[in-house]
């Protein structure tokens, strides 16, 4: 029913700056929560962020990303995005945007769609 696909991901240096984006189609819905995931090798795949609909919006992020990374959307384009700051090599995964559509919005069971993923690699 929906469509994601992320764009974006890169090799950046330790410090820089990165902006991933994830686009929706299909049967999309401005009340969705979306939220982006990342999956390092080896490792599980964890919630970093989510945003509410822009209507009653509120925002929640890993600790590790606080005050690096911003979660925003924009429902004219359909488009929610990640800006990630001060990318340190442990940042290194494949990031995955993501629908929620259950309550609390906390788990991988509360996302039903999901992107293809996008690879962001940080160098020392």
């Amino acid at each position: 029913q929906v469509q994601l696909v992320e764009s974006g991901g890169g090799l950046v240096q330790a410090g820089g700056s990165l902006r991933l984006s994830c686009a929706a189609s299909g049967r999309t819905s401005s009340t969705y929560t979306m939220g982006w995931f990342r999956q390092a090798p080896g490792k599980e795949r964890e919630l970093i962020a989510r945003i509410t609909s822009i209507s009653v919006t509120t925002t929640y992020y890993l600790e590790s990303v606080k005050g690096r990374f911003t979660i925003s959307r924009d429902n004219a384009k359909n488009t929610v995005y990640l800006t990630m700051n001060n990318l340190k090599p442990e940042d290194t995964a494949v990031y995955y945007c993501a629908v929620g559509t259950r309550f609390p919005m906390m788990r991988l069971g509360d996302y039903d769609y999901w992107g293809r993923g996008t690879q962001v690699t940080v160098t020392s």
